[in-house]
């Protein structure tokens, strides 16, 4: 049997660069899309909506609009994706590995897709504007899931033990929120472009260059690292479908799916508001918005070796409910608030504590929960498990999606208000749920495993107590 690399930290940073790429990728869609192709734009923001004459506006069904659909509908196809391409991934046994295969062949589509959904859909046609936009939207989605899947699927696998669970968790949180912040520079960008290439232009070229800085990060680790010398994998045998089945089938995994779907329903609602609950409540130009996340994020890596340290001491559990309930009293105050820039400060100070807490912490839950199965049943099924995690959330997400375009269809700032004070009473029901997950058998149950102190009777047969 050969004989497997150690895991160092050198390494789990090498490999959380992918994440910083998918996540600006990710960022610069779910932040600025709807910001670009809908709204009215103003003298003080004259890019609100810069792309909305190319595309239906008008309500179709109810208050239901034709762009919140095909937000919905993309990430309801992402949702539907997730499992098969994580059956696929946890059942394929290519030379390079079970995941590093999926993400070098993804990285480059990947990040001119994203390009495309800013420079594609111009054509003097708004009805075939609409159809190559919900076309670029799946086709996205698609290529985000085969990178994010077998991705997220090596955060188990890299994190044999509990500690690198949580120290891989804390780097992806990090990469992360950087990608996310990077992101928010897009309008600073497209303004120190806008004297050469003109207003929509500078939009996408700003666009260009942050997708190809995303497309180098996810590269780096793709082919840094040579998954075979550190994970000795053997192909799963159940089909993706029935793996799933399996999946929900375990009660301590649908606790905290339940929770989670909720949180993200309401997190998505927040992101997608963000843009317009500056420049509409608070009143000040969007250009703000990244020096508003960057003081969020610079606060929130600060606090990273705490809940680092904190959630090694006394438990993840206790750190991810009180993040769902900072997150209230950010979401509460967002509904309350009034004009000028000091409240961007005061969202952004409070929201540094729940995104750091809930940043890294709920990854390293799903690895707990898949590594116990593992030594359960002898089988490896983390792709399946994380995809399981997306496949519910990304349904929160798309249900956010078509409310939050529903509710501010009318673009008034008590709209933005309502769709606030939604994701406070939902994120509120989502930490209500979490106190049901029983994270210390888990990792009890974990232990006594590995020391072979207790059977493997497997937890779709015996219930955690």
């Amino acid at each position: 049997m050969k004989e497997l690399k150690p895991i160092t930290n050198k390494l789990l940073w090498i490999f959380a660069l992918g994440q910083f790429g998918w996540s600006l990728l990710s960022g610069i869609v779910s932040n600025w899309m709807v910001y670009y192709y809908t709204g009215i734009p103003s003298e003080q923001n004259p890019n609100t909506g810069v792309f909305a004459s190319g595309i239906t506006q008008s309500p179709i069904l109810f208050k239901l609009t034709l762009f919140g659909l095909v937000l919905a509908a993309g990430r309801i196809f992402d949702a539907i994706t997730d499992p098969l391409i994580a059956g696929w991934s946890d059942r394929s046994n290519y030379k390079g590995g079970r995941r590093i295969p999926f993400m070098r062949a993804m990285a480059v589509p990947f990040s001119l897709c994203t390009i495309g959904l800013f420079v594609l859909p111009q054509t003097g046609s708004i009805g075939l504007n609409d159809t190559i936009l919900f076309i670029l939207l799946m086709v996205f989605y698609l290529f985000m899931t085969m990178f994010c899947t077998p991705y997220n699927a090596l955060i188990a696998e890299l994190g044999d033990t509990q500690q690198h669970r949580i120290n891989v968790s804390t780097f992806i949180s990090f990469t992360f929120i950087l990608g996310q912040s990077i992101s928010f520079l897009l309008p600073n960008v497209a303004g120190a472009l806008e004297p050469g290439v003109g207003q929509q232009n500078s939009i996408r070229y700003s666009v260009a260059i942050m997708a190809t800085m995303a497309c180098i990060s996810m590269l780096i680790p793709a082919f840094y690292i040579r998954e075979r010398d550190y994970i000795d994998s053997k192909p799963s045998e159940t089909a993706p479908f029935k793996s799933l089945a399996k999946t929900f089938s375990n009660g301590q995994f649908r606790r905290f799916v339940y929770s989670d779907v909720i949180y993200f329903f309401a997190l998505t609602l927040f992101q997608t508001g963000l843009a317009f609950y500056e420049t509409q409540l608070m009143e000040i130009e969007d250009t703000w918005t990244f020096v508003l996340t960057a003081t969020m994020t610079a606060i929130s890596v600060a606090l990273y070796p705490v809940v680092n340290i904190l959630a090694k001491r006394m438990g993840k559990k206790p750190l991810i409910i009180t993040g769902f309930f900072s997150y209230c009293i950010v979401f509460g105050i967002t509904t309350m608030c009034g004009k000028g820039l000091h409240w961007g400060f005061i969202i952004a100070v409070t929201a540094a504590i729940p995104m750091a807490i809930l940043g890294i912490l709920p990854q390293a839950c799903v690895a707990d929960v898949a590594e116990v199965t593992r030594l359960e049943t002898g089988e490896d099924r983390s792709g399946m498990f994380f995809a399981a995690r997306t496949f519910a959330f990304k349904m929160g997400q798309a249900l956010a999606l078509v409310t939050f375009t529903s509710i501010t269809s009318s673009q008034t700032k008590q709209s933005y208000r309502t769709t606030a004070l939604l994701a406070f009473i939902t994120c509120f029901i989502g930490a209500v749920i979490f106190f049901t997950y029983k994270e210390k058998a888990i990792l009890e149950r974990i232990r006594d495993l590995k020391n072979g102190r207790a059977n493997k009777t497997s937890f779709y047969k015996k219930k955690l107590p």
